[in-house]
């Protein structure tokens, strides 16, 4: 958090950084493994046609 000289770009950067981790981020200890590998391998095709 260093780099960040004003306190709006922090923001700004958690916010987004926030709404990525959520896209993401599923509640690991309420699913089994091969749930979360399915979901987590959606999610990553998702954000690279998104990139794309």
């Amino acid at each position: 958090m260093l780099r960040f000289r004003q306190m709006k770009a922090l923001q700004k950067f958690a916010s987004v950084h926030a709404n990525v981790r959520n896209h993401f981020s599923s509640e690991r200890h309420l699913i089994d493994r091969q749930t979360y590998k399915t979901r987590r391998s959606a999610a990553l095709a998702e954000w690279q046609n998104l990139m794309a």
